[in-house]
């Protein structure tokens, strides 16, 4: 998509896509939950575990919203007890390589961010 494309799409309606989008990708849970599920498919008690503080519920609402927009896919297995499975999308796949890029802008970043919120906090005292 050119530039003048991204334009337009954002002036169309205001930029509500792109913000409802990055609203989901930037929650506090959605890149911990891919990152995870970036390993291979696990059922949701593995993926409880393996992410660090997530509540069951929180956990459910974030896999749900995730396969709802198409990043997450839900696997049931006839079987008893039932197994459900989450592994990510192709989309969700395609997340990974610019949430590394950020992770790494971000501990690039970190001393100067850190060194101007003191400078900050020290004029507006």
């Amino acid at each position: 998509m050119s530039e003048y494309e991204h334009t337009c799409m954002i002036r169309g309606d205001g930029g509500r896509t792109i913000r409802a989008i990055l609203d989901r990708i930037c929650n506090k849970w959605t890149l911990l939950i891919v990152a995870t599920l970036d390993q291979g498919s696990l059922r949701f008690t593995d993926l409880h575990q393996q992410v660090p503080g997530i509540s069951q519920r929180m956990l459910t609402l974030t896999l749900r919203n995730l396969e709802r927009d198409g990043l997450v896919s839900r696997t049931v297995y006839a079987e008893v007890p039932p197994r459900v499975e989450y592994a990510l999308t192709p989309t969700g796949k395609s997340l990974i390589p610019p949430a590394l890029a950020l992770a790494s802008w971000a501990i690039e970043h970190v001393p100067h961010i850190e060194s101007s919120r003191e400078a900050y906090e020290t004029r507006n005292q």
